[in-house]
């Protein structure tokens, strides 16, 4: 089967109607990988029908990329769920997934474990066959906290997520060939802020072009910059005079590579 990606969450900071914050959702023929926390995590249960292992990768701590993990007690996932993140993941999502501000990942109705990214080095994942097998890169990005993005190579294909960030060379290395580029557009056209280090429509297609990526999605859209999607039309237009393939993600769309 192709891989299929779906967009549950495109929106950066907090929810409109425009959109959920950021939460990508990926079919592959042996897993489930899900890209960030944020509130279209509560989707999830639409498209998770068999007992594939699922994997979640958080890109960092703050509240728009995890705050869909108070919805992880809605789930019943015999399989289990296995989260993954840079270095003092466990510590962090054992204080802020736990009473009093919500269930704690112990008391789940399946079992949670929690996994650490080492910088720059290639993880195989999988379900111990060869032809099950996928595997992920994590880098850290241009942020005002510590930040990851991350390169999958799986099925044949390079999906490559590149959330808050500023135009860094580890971006690069993260997009480099990749058949989709995941990537942030939280600034206006034109917009750099140097003690917020975030891309605008033309910094994602230069990263996408600079790369030689196939195709870019732009997404997680600050919605007090892009609070309608006529908004992130436009901001799709600027890309699309750099990096012509380009389109912007929105809320329940669904693509396949």
């Amino acid at each position: 089967m192709k891989l299929r990606i779906i967009f549950l969450g495109t929106n950066g900071w907090f929810n409109t109607s425009a959109g959920n914050t950021t939460c990508i959702f990926i079919e592959s023929k042996d897993c489930y990988i899900i890209l960030d926390a944020g509130d279209g995590l509560y989707k999830i249960d639409r498209f998770i029908k068999t007992q594939k292992p699922i994997y979640l990768f958080l890109s960092h701590f703050h509240l728009d990329h995890i705050t869909g993990l108070h919805s992880l007690n809605k789930f019943k996932f015999p399989q289990g769920l296995r989260i993954y993140g840079y270095k003092g993941i466990k510590e962090i999502l054992n204080k802020i997934i736990s009473f009093p501000y919500t269930v704690a990942l112990d008391e789940l109705p399946y079992p949670v474990k929690l996994f650490e990214v080492k910088e720059g080095r290639s993880i195989r994942l999988g379900e111990n066959k060869e032809d099950s097998a996928f595997f992920v890169e994590g880098r850290a990005l241009l942020h005002s906290v510590p930040c990851f993005g991350y390169r999958l190579e799986i099925d044949n294909k390079i999906i490559a997520y590149c959330l808050d960030t500023g135009i860094c060379d580890n971006a690069l290395r993260l997009a480099e060939n990749a058949d989709l580029l995941l990537c942030e557009c939280s600034l206006k056209v034109g917009e750099t802020k140097e003690d917020w280090p975030h891309l605008n429509p033309q910094t994602a297609a230069q990263i996408a072009q600079k790369a030689s990526a196939k195709e870019l999605a732009l997404i997680h859209f600050n919605p007090h910059f892009y609070p309608t999607l006529a908004d992130r039309k436009r901001a799709e237009r600027e890309a699309k005079k750099i990096f012509p393939n380009t389109f912007s993600g929105q809320d329940d769309m669904e693509v396949r590579l």
